[in-house]
């Protein structure tokens, strides 16, 4: 029998140790999927730049909704608030003035009683006109005679007439339609820069946006804080979610909605967390959750919910999640 060559022997062998130990590696469909729990930091910030005067929280405290986190000097904005209630106010007292009639009560009533005077002085010549024309009828009055108690009727009636057409005039406003509408128009624009001012007065003093965990605190007090820049961030206890990924061989399995099971360490058990994103595209195993059994492979990412509890997962906590 011919001797096996040796270089043939060691091709078999390496073979054979290459098939044991792929098969020991080889990854089981029944794998957890692998991830960790993630996060939605919100930042805490003021929409105008000061000074820190108070900060009422520190990093690592628990806070509530509502709850304050801190302050700006609210000195400022106190006199920002000020002098546009003071626009306000002198807007209002000018459209006010301009509805105002030209005349006030008391020189009306002066116009009513020259109006009442005219008119008695007008009937006193009426009379004294009729009577004249009476006799004038019958020869007992000269031409001359009525027509001076004509003009003497006329005049009162005219006196009359521009006594009504004063307090006509007196009534008016003091203002042209067009003022007062521009007047009315000021005090709106002065009015809703207030409203805005005083919600910048609030926004220099933030709460909490959710119950949570202050991650960070970026200044301390006395410190200037630029326009915008957060002071305070916190992780909220409703926005915690399992990112983990699943092989592409099972990813058509998942949907937004399914509940999905997992474990971690020190969490007590198993647990559930519902899935609500699943990404379009694949991409290889990152690191942060690479192995033997998962390298050089392609995997989908997939979030998932989890309930809001009393003590909430930390972020980055490793996970395995089982298989749908």
């Amino acid at each position: 029998m011919p001797a096996i060559p040796r270089p043939l022997i060691a091709v078999v062998a390496l073979a054979a140790i290459g098939g044991t130990i792929w098969y020991a590696t080889r990854p089981s469909p029944d794998a957890n999927w692998l991830g960790y729990v993630e996060a939605e930091t919100m930042y805490v910030a003021a929409p105008v730049s000061g000074r820190l005067a108070a900060r009422a929280v520190d990093r690592g405290a628990v806070v509530a909704a509502g709850a304050p986190l801190f302050s700006l000097d609210p000195v400022t904005a106190d006199a920002d608030t000020a002098q546009i209630e003071a626009q306000v106010a002198a807007a209002q007292a000018q459209a006010g003035d301009l509805a105002q009639a030209r005349q006030r009560a008391p020189e009306i009533a002066v116009s009513r009683a020259a109006e009442a005077e005219a008119a008695a002085q007008l009937v006193k010549t009426q009379h004294d006109f009729d009577r004249v024309a009476a006799l004038s009828a019958r020869g007992f009055a000269s031409r001359s005679q009525l027509d001076t108690a004509r003009a003497a009727r006329d005049a009162a009636s005219a006196a009359l007439a521009q006594t009504r057409a004063q307090i006509a005039s007196g009534q008016l406003t003091a203002g042209r339609g067009e003022q007062i509408a521009a007047a009315r128009a000021q005090v709106s624009g002065a009015e809703a820069a207030l409203r805005a001012q005083r919600q910048r007065r609030r926004e220099i003093s933030p709460a909490a946006p959710a119950t949570g965990v202050v991650e960070q605190t970026f200044y301390n007090l006395g410190e200037w804080v630029p326009a915008n820049s957060p002071v305070v961030s916190v992780l909220p206890d409703d926005k915690r979610k399992l990112r983990f990924y699943v092989p592409e061989d099972r990813i058509a399995g998942v949907r937004p909605g399914a509940t999905v099971r997992f474990t971690c360490d020190g969490c007590g058990g198993e647990r559930q967390a519902r899935i609500s994103y699943v990404s379009p595209r694949s991409e290889f195993t990152p690191p942060v959750i690479y192995s033997e059994h998962a390298r050089a492979k392609l995997v989908f990412l997939v979030e998932a919910l989890l309930p809001v509890e009393a003590k909430p997962l930390p972020p980055g906590l490793p996970v395995e999640v089982a298989p749908l």
